[in-house]
């Protein structure tokens, strides 16, 4: 709960009544059923809070379903990837006009929800998923007792994955195709990153709960999703394109990727991927429109914020160590950068 609140993903609430109306227990995934964001009898509030979770929207239930409605919300939020559970209840119509900044697969776990994406109806049930993009509107109407386990990715942390990925910067924002088949052979990889998110979360001792491994386990989730899930950038994944100065990129990144931490040099970068040091500048130049050298700064950049996102009080982290960790030696020319790339400084973030 802390961490949600900390990273802003949701005003962490409980019901200020005293007593519930008691409610059947609804099958909550074990690693979520200690961490309710909120819980409400209230369909207006529940429409308020679900627009905070999810994408505004506005949520409709019939007369007989009010007197029955008691809307819940169970998650957890990694870094740019979330876990939730989502329990209205009763039959009910999600209207969303349009996704907000972030991917949502949601999978119902028992019932089912009559979706209306991109004009095109389908349903999604335990075996059939519905995988909403940013900027598109989603309805979706829920029969009685239709819970839906939901995986959410930020935006701006798939586009950055696919990127270094393709070797190349993105022309159209991402598109999945709305009807993702849980049933099919592939998909057990899906549901095997989704058991593997839960099992760290579930267990204490484990690496997640440490505080380590989250970059690895939602790169894994979003390459997942990326390679099993038909979208506007499918084709170039599984099939990628042989131009020269693509595979060039793909390598110079795969190498800064992996040296991080260490001081990296264009010749250290030229002499590993086998390339000059022109062909390497001018593949970055053509595919990602930047240098190597600010490709390398804004990604130390980046995993600079995600320590300090990460950090809790009982780490003693400090914005020093984590400068240093990723090759700035200067902590007032970090923070200059810092602040210009993310609008606060380290100790801001590592305060929050």
């Amino acid at each position: 709960m802390s961490r949600l609140t900390r990273l802003g993903f949701i005003d962490v609430r409980r019901t200020a009544n005293p007593v519930r109306r008691r409610v059947r227990s609804r099958g909550i995934p074990p690693a979520l059923d200690g961490h309710e964001i909120f819980y409400t009898e209230d369909i207006g509030e529940s429409a308020v809070m679900l627009g905070k979770a999810l994408s505004p929207c506005t949520l409709t239930v019939g007369d007989i379903g009010s007197q029955q409605f008691a809307a819940s919300l169970h998650g957890v939020r990694l870094r740019d990837v979330s876990l939730l559970y989502v329990d209205l209840t009763v039959a009910a119509s999600l209207d969303i006009p349009a996704t907000g900044p972030s991917f949502a697969v949601h999978m119902p776990t028992n019932g089912r929800a009559v979706c209306v994406s991109r004009g095109r109806s389908f349903e999604a049930n335990t075996i059939r998923a519905t995988v909403a993009s940013p900027g598109l509107p989603l309805t979706m109407r829920f029969d009685h007792d239709s819970p839906q386990l939901v995986v959410r990715i930020e935006q701006e942390a798939l586009e950055r994955h696919l990127t270094r990925l393709l070797g190349k910067s993105l022309g159209p924002p991402i598109e999945f195709e709305p009807e993702m088949d849980l049933a099919k052979d592939a998909a057990m990889r899906w549901h095997g990153a989704i058991q593997l998110m839960h099992t760290e979360v579930f267990y204490e001792g484990s690496m997640l709960q440490s505080g380590h491994g989250i970059g690895p386990l939602e790169e894994l989730l979003m390459s997942t999703l990326l390679l099993l899930q038909p979208s506007n950038y499918h084709a170039q994944l599984i099939r990628p394109a042989e131009q020269p100065g693509r595979r060039v990129v793909r390598a110079a990144v795969d190498y800064i990727e992996a040296h991080l931490r260490e001081r990296v040099t264009m010749t250290d970068i030229a002499e590993n991927v086998h390339m000059s040091v022109r062909a390497i500048q001018q593949g970055f130049r053509e595919e990602l429109g930047t240098s190597p050298t600010l490709y390398l700064r804004e990604r130390r950049l980046q995993r600079a914020r995600e320590d300090l996102t990460d950090a809790t009080s009982a780490d003693g982290l400090t914005v020093t160590d984590v400068a240093e960790r990723w090759g700035f030696n200067h902590l007032g020319s970090f923070a200059v950068l810092y602040r210009k790339r993310w609008g606060e400084s380290p100790s801001e973030t590592l305060r929050r």
